[in-house]
């Protein structure tokens, strides 16, 4: 087909990757609205074929049908999440219920459907394949959960919530970038800066700077920004300002507020899950996740908390005792929590991160992770110049296996930025599939904020943030070593609850001394890092687990309570909020504050009723990370099985098949508290 729209040209760049330098935001709406069009024709093709129906001409017809609608959509979304404009976020607003619109005109179809099901209701007839019938069954159940099965009254409803719901998690996710966009905390005297590294002052006179108050110093709600200040500055007052700024977002009753666009998405998705016969939006999620239903993830839950809750009274109560004794504080408050933690970490262990970012700069870990890929998986990394970048910080690979042949393209996108939203992610630009025999390889990106170079220092990593890195290439891990047949079965299309297995599985690397002595060494004078240092970081992993663990099943008991029920009762979030976490907070709640109104993972991501997937996956990765332990961490036996029985195989299986294939076994819990210390 001949067009002048870029997107959809065949892409004449290496590796037929985005032409990002040629691609006009204005490019977008007129490529989406063709691709829309070529995808339907295809549909129409199945629809009207007289041949008897089989898996060839339905599923694996309609798995073909629309490459262009899949690649356009990917493109325009990776930039409305990584490098955003006025342009983008107005085109967003159209993009969205376009693209909604022609989901639901496919799902809703009711000729497509019958075809579908006449070969889902002969399935036994077609000889297929595990991953066929993977195929097949989530074809199948994709219609049903979508609407398949509903009558045309009630499908024009699922028509208008999906609708609905795309726009307002857009809105959510605006409120939230242009929110953290705006909010910058000045500073004139000097003294306000103490406690804070020189590194973390240096930026902040540089951000001063780009906003027009040079000789001033500039504090945001980006992740390098508030994080530092809430753990380092001494001022407490300040602190508490950041904390406040931070813990509000989308909670002041502005323009930005995101209180009713929150209560409105938990609604639409009870009704849309009533609607399709389910007892909530959870129970509709977690029919396709390991956990099966919201009893399951609520038991899993309150297990581990029960766990950890003791640990967690004692480490706070440690924390209240060492900030009297240290300062005289007398009421310990939340904004206390990262200082003090941080100052008794650095007396029990004496280490911290300032001790230890010189030992990982951001080149040398990189370099790191790309060692441990060769060391267990046989990739190395070529970086090019000649791969077209959506921001001059990307950077770019071609991906090599043992023998030489190309595996992946790798973009790395580091730094935060105004178009930028916070956190740290995978995606990719082009999923892995197979045509006509010809393996057609992905295109795979992590994309991050970690703290910038400054005109003394490079970037040099927390060790949070060198876990971060190890975590998103973990991912980046499961895209580029994909090897299905279907690219909805392939990479981290996976159930939601196995999705951080290849992640945070990765992480453990970064503590072991075998691993840390590939990459870490002092950035001025090429010093290994010392091994008692390694020890403490090694030793210090545990430190407030008791509180970390319930922080972090807190977020996901408020998720569960947002989607296990009707939202309709919930009218005061904070109230709403509060109850539900009182049991696993020691400190008094801080009036004002909400994490529903930013809790992008759930409201403007896929995390919704999926939360608790973080801590399902640890036991996952702390269980199978015990097996590489006993085998060697960089054994290459284990590493293959690792890399043929999950890795490769996506969502090809159910993921418990593919673990057990790996494991020998299921997996246990105890692994997991063993390593948390919250068992003996």
């Amino acid at each position: 087909m001949e067009t002048s729209n870029i997107l959809l040209q065949k892409f004449k760049t290496p590796f037929e990757t985005v032409p990002f330098n040629q691609i006009k935001p204005q490019d977008f709406l007129p490529a989406i609205k063709e691709a829309i069009v070529m995808a339907k024709k295809k549909v129409e093709a199945i629809k009207q074929n007289t041949e008897p129906e089989s898996f060839k001409n339905v599923v694996e017809a309609l798995e073909y049908a629309g490459p262009e609608v899949e690649l356009i959509s990917g493109i325009f979304f990776n930039l409305h999440s990584a490098e955003t404009n006025d342009d983008i976020q107005a085109i967003a607003k159209e993009f969205s219920p376009i693209l909604t619109e022609y989901g639901n005109d496919i799902s809703l179809d009711q000729e497509l459907f019958l075809k579908i099901k006449k070969v889902w209701d002969n399935k036994d007839k077609f000889n297929l394949n595990e991953e066929q019938m993977m195929l097949l069954e989530k074809s199948y159940k994709s219609f049903v959960r979508n609407g398949a099965l509903l009558n045309d009254k009630e499908k024009e409803v699922m028509r208008d919530i999906s609708k609905q719901l795309s726009t307002l998690g857009l809105q959510f996710g605006d409120h939230i970038l242009k929110e953290t966009n705006e909010f910058l905390m000045l500073i004139d005297n000097r003294d306000d800066l103490k406690g804070l590294p020189e590194d973390v002052v240096e930026e902040a006179a540089l951000t001063a700077k780009e906003k027009g108050q040079e000789g001033k110093w500039g504090f945001t709600l980006a992740y390098p920004s508030v994080i530092p200040f809430l753990t380092y500055a001494s001022n407490r007052e300040l602190r508490k300002k950041m904390y406040l700024a931070n813990s509000t977002k989308g909670f002041k009753g502005d323009d930005q507020d995101n209180k009713e666009i929150v209560k409105s998405i938990a609604k639409l998705r009870y009704q849309k899950a009533k609607l399709l016969g389910y007892e909530s939006h959870a129970h509709f999620v977690l029919e396709e996740r390991m956990a099966s239903n919201p009893k399951t993830v609520m038991s899993f839950i309150d297990n581990i908390v029960n766990h950890a809750t003791p640990a967690a009274a004692a480490e706070t109560e440690e924390l209240r005792v060492y900030a009297r004794k240290t300062d005289g504080i007398i009421d310990y408050q939340k904004w206390d929590n990262m200082y003090y933690a941080e100052k008794l970490k650095n007396e029990k262990f004496q280490v911290n991160d300032e001790m230890l970012r010189p030992y990982f700069k951001l080149e040398k870990v990189i370099d790191g992770v790309f060692q441990v890929a060769n060391k267990l998986f046989g990739l190395s990394f070529k970086q090019k110049s000649d791969i077209p970048v959506y921001h001059a910080d990307v950077k770019t690979y071609e991906v090599l296996d043992e023998n030489n042949k190309h595996v992946a393209v790798f973009y790395a996108d580091f730094h935060p930025r105004a178009g930028k939203r916070n956190g740290a992610w995978m995606t990719s630009f082009r999923g892995q599939k197979i045509i006509n025999g010809v393996n057609i390889r992905p295109h795979i990106a992590i994309v991050c904020n970690f703290t910038k170079p400054t005109p003394t220092k490079p970037s040099l990593l927390g060790f949070q943030e060198v876990t971060t890195l190890f975590h998103e290439f973990g991912h980046a891990l499961h895209g580029m070593l994909a090897n299905t047949q279907y690219e909805t079965l392939s990479g981290t299309n996976v159930y939601w609850d196995f999705v951080e297995l290849p992640s945070q599985i990765l992480e453990n690397w970064a503590y072991e001394k075998e691993c840390l002595d590939l990459f870490a060494e002092h950035y001025e004078t090429g010093e290994k890092i010392p091994a008692d240092l390694i020890k403490k970081i090694k030793d210090s992993s545990s430190f407030l687990e008791g509180r970390a663990t319930l922080r972090q099943l807190s977020f996901a008991s408020v998720d569960m309570a947002w989607h296990s029920s009707n939202p309709e009762k919930i009218q005061d979030i904070e109230v709403f909020e509060t109850g539900i976490m009182e049991h696993m907070e020691f400190l008094p709640s801080v009036q004002g504050t909400c994490i529903s109104t930013a809790f992008s993972h759930i409201f403007a991501g896929g995390y919704s009723a999926g939360y608790y997937s973080y801590k399902w996956a640890e036991v996952l990765d702390a269980d199978a990370f015990e097996f590489f332990k006993g085998m060697g961490i960089f054994n290459r036996e284990v590493a293959n099985k690792f890399k043929e029985s999950i890795l490769s195989k996506g969502g090809s299986q159910h993921p418990m098949n593919l673990y057990v294939a790996f494991r020998g076994k299921e997996p246990n819990p105890e692994a997991l508290l063993r390593r948390a210390g919250l068992v003996k």
